[in-house]
């Protein structure tokens, strides 16, 4: 006896149904997360501009005859911070200096820059109310 077989290629259509169930569920999970630390990446971007800023003073006061606030000119080589972002020093070599960056970009979250706070970390937190980050420098 002589069964006729046909060549069967190819998927079903509940095959390629199901694949793409699945494909669309791992997209559910992982595109949100994804935007949240693409978001996050912002934070980080104020947050390392601070740091960079604090090391160039740091730096400046280094050499014993500067006893002044330095400005942009006499902190040594960058102009341009991360996003676009800006930042302003007050205070003073005596006192405490603070470090505000601002974001830009306002893409940093909220649940983030309310977890950071000043209660959390008062030497380097986040004002959310001005959507920057301020780093304290103690003399």
């Amino acid at each position: 006896m002589h069964k006729n077989f046909k060549n069967k290629k190819g998927f079903t259509l509940i095959e390629l149904m199901i694949v793409i169930a699945i494909i669309g569920i791992l997209a559910a999970i992982a595109i949100p997360n994804f935007i949240s630390y693409r978001n996050k990446s912002f934070c980080s971007g104020a947050e390392s501009d601070a740091n960079m800023i604090s090391s160039k003073i740091a730096n400046y006061f280094s050499v014993p005859s500067r006893t002044t606030m330095p400005v942009t000119g006499n902190l040594g080589g960058f102009s341009v911070l991360s996003n676009g972002n800006t930042y302003t020093l007050a205070g003073g070599p005596n006192n405490t200096i603070a470090i505000t960056v601002t974001d830009a970009s306002g893409r940093c979250p909220a649940e983030y820059m309310g977890g950071m706070g000043a209660a959390n970390n008062p030497m380097g937190y986040w004002d959310s109310t001005n959507n920057a980050y301020v780093k304290l420098l103690e003399p």
